[in-house]
């Protein structure tokens, strides 16, 4: 079936392939416009009616159904006679029109608005400035009169309006403040009485050097509201022609992303120093909003705005107010495909935060989306913790989020089941499903950093799975976004893939060595000391055991938290026996994270090399769910080797004949 899209940010129209479809009369273009307007849900035959005639004729339903088969026919020309509908279906006691989620100008115009939100300041105007350009008129243009179309046509007006407003400070905010006047200019010729576009003008004068034409600005602004309102500038607007006037250095546009994140968290607590002011939570708000965006900039950006996140929660936590402080720990809903935290301390501060909050939230539903969003919080930031707090926080976020129909709220749940699907091995096609279902719900509803992360989540599960050829589709298709969307952190998980599949594939020793510490280089200065300590000396360990060489380990080099599994096979090399095997004895469970195999196969590497049985059977237990993967791949980052072959290595060791002493090198690539 050929794709019809619609139109309704101007005269509703129904196209397909740019071709506009004849939609008869305005009853048949009403029905249509009325079915667009639910949304995918089911509007009955006799509100229909109610919506269409003032005073409806005796033969209405009738009518409508007249008007629905015609607009069937019109939709799908192409459909069998007696086939059903597949776009404008009878369902219940009503009509649904099923469209695509992009397939709405309207739809497609809040989803673009939402992806700025999320986007690197730099590149929100233009997202915002193409979305802008998908209106035509005002929305649903011909029922303007009709009280069923009044409220959704004011929605989406303000959100317009909203939209043009935020591009203007966008614009102001990065140094181009020149670009933001000819827009502002025009808008508040149409639109007098919207204050803050008023404050965004004379801002923007003010940035390009015009001081006399920004206070002329207000004092035009100030005559308006008085001469036909009756009312004063508001606090925004007083405000700024006292900074004007003063010529205040704050009012200078900031010079770098990380800087202005900093002095904005700086007049945030020192206001919260002072006392809660009336605007210090909508400041406090904005700050949490804008260090999410550096997040995703990596280096200084993710530093910046993890060093600063645990502030913000602490200064929502001291205004007492539970619902702030939800919002606050919940905006920061960056999406993560490393299951090991950066910064484990402010994570259990957070974590710590979130539950105080829950149980401080209001028992209703009214809550419930805040409360699903602390739950995805402390399930994400619960990520490398073996507690069963963390898998019942996330299954719960994601029950609340599908009861809640919230795109959004469901990707942030669902990333933190991802977080928590680590807690035994050979969940890898769980792994999968989860960023299966991320990459859908992001590609419908414009959710650009969930749709990253989720063709890494299903890098790292394929590559657990050994299916080469889908990871590098995905990989593919990941580096196109981040180089679309100027997500850099992208490549240095895209790299490490590229060496782990030359390591996996039969590429030789030194090859793939050089492929790990290429890729190890380009972690210096990416901010995620989490991925980064003790990576490329863990890869390197499970290359050589891999391919049958002796381990090696370098005491001196940087294990980071890996250095318990390697710090036996040094005493092995230096012929301690009764301390490596004292060593073996007490490690602990590997984490609940994507290297649990890699690190179960370090641990049946030395209890093969010592003959320690109980060791034996402990790994063997903890790896055998994972039967059939390669070990470690599921970090999308390195190997053991498959699964298999250590499985099969350790039933050796277990043999009658094998149990007394060492058992020596082996390459699980080819037992």
């Amino acid at each position: 079936m050929e794709a019809v899209t619609f139109g309704v940010l101007g005269p509703v129209t129904a196209e397909r392939d740019g071709d506009v479809l004849a939609l008869r009369g305005p009853r048949h273009r009403a029905v249509l416009a009325r079915l667009l307007l639910a949304r995918r849900r089911v509007v009955p035959v006799a509100r229909l009616v109610e919506d269409l005639w003032d005073a409806p004729p005796p033969r209405a339903v009738g009518a409508v159904r007249t008007f629905v088969g015609d607009l069937r026919r019109a939709l799908e020309p192409d459909r069998p006679p007696r086939a059903p509908a597949r776009l404008l279906v009878t369902e219940g006691p009503g009509y649904v029109l099923r469209a695509a989620p992009d397939a709405v100008d309207a739809w497609r115009f809040e989803a673009a608005v939402a992806e700025a939100d999320r986007l690197p300041a730099a590149r929100a105007p233009a997202r915002l400035r193409a979305a802008l350009g998908q209106w035509r008129g005002p929305a649903y243009a011909e029922f303007g009169e009709a009280d069923w179309a009044r409220g959704e046509r004011s929605r989406l007006t303000e959100l317009r309006l909203r939209a043009v407003e935020r591009r203007a400070e966008l614009l102001v905010d990065l140094g181009r403040a020149a670009e933001a006047v000819p827009d502002l200019d025009a808008h508040l010729t149409e639109h007098p009485w919207r204050e803050e576009a008023w404050r965004l003008l004379a801002l923007a004068l003010y940035r390009t050097g015009r001081q006399a034409d920004a206070l002329a600005v207000l004092r035009r602004a100030r005559a308006l509201l008085a001469g036909h309102l009756g009312v004063d500038p508001g606090p925004r607007l007083r405000r700024l022609e006292t900074s004007i006037l003063a010529q205040d250095p704050d009012l200078d546009p900031p010079a770098e992303p990380a800087e202005a994140a900093a002095r904005l968290w700086n007049r945030a607590t020192e206001a919260y120093d002072r006392a809660v002011a009336a605007g210090a939570h909508a400041r406090l708000e904005s700050t949490v909003g804008l260090l999410r965006n550096l997040a995703v900039t990596g280096g200084g950006g993710l530093e910046a705005a993890r060093e600063h996140r645990t502030a913000a929660v602490a200064a929502a936590e001291e205004t007492g107010d539970a619902e702030l402080t939800a919002r606050v720990i919940g905006a920061y809903d960056v999406p993560a495909n490393w299951t090991r935290g950066d910064d484990p301390e402010a994570a259990r501060r957070i974590v710590a935060a979130a539950e105080r909050t829950l149980t401080a939230l209001p028992g209703d539903a009214t809550a419930d989306a805040a409360r699903c969003r602390l739950l995805a919080t402390v399930a994400l930031e619960s990520r490398g913790v073996r507690s069963p707090r963390g898998p019942r926080a996330a299954d719960e976020a994601v029950r609340v989020a599908r009861r809640l129909d919230d795109p959004a709220l469901l990707a942030f749940a669902l990333n933190g089941a991802f977080m928590q699907s680590c807690t035994t091995a050979g969940l890898a096609p769980r792994r999968d499903a989860i960023g299966a279902e991320l990459v859908a719900l992001a590609t419908r509803h414009g959710l650009v950093n969930h749709e990253v992360a989720g063709h890494l989540i299903r890098i790292q599960a394929r590559s657990a799975l050994g299916d080469f050829t889908a990871a590098d589709e995905y990989a593919t298709a990941v580096d196109r976004l981040a180089e679309r969307h100027e997500r850099p952190l992208v490549s240095v998980f895209t790299q490490w893939y590229r060496a782990l599949r030359r390591a996996a594939t039969g590429g030789s020793y030194d090859s793939a060595e050089a492929a790990y510490r290429s890729a190890a280089a380009r972690l210096d200065g990416a901010g995620m000391p989490g991925l980064e300590r003790g990576l490329l000396s863990l890869a390197l360990l499970g290359l050589r055991l891999a391919h049958g060489r002796p381990a090696e380990v370098d005491p001196a080099a940087d294990w980071g938290p890996y250095r318990p599994w390697a710090e036996p096979f040094a005493l092995l090399a230096d012929g301690r026996d009764t301390e490596a095997r004292a060593a073996l004895t007490a490690l602990p469970q590997p984490p609940p994270d994507l290297l649990y195999e890699a690190l179960c196969c370090a641990e049946a590497a030395l209890a093969v090399e010592l003959g320690d049985r109980t060791a034996l059977e402990r790994t063997y237990g903890r790896l055998l769910p994972a039967a059939g993967e390669l070990a470690g791949a599921g970090s999308g980052l390195l190997t053991f080797g498959p699964v298999d072959g250590w499985l099969a290595a350790i039933r050796r060791a277990l043999g009658p004949s094998d149990t007394s002493g060492p058992c020596g090198p082996f390459s699980p690539f080819n037992a």
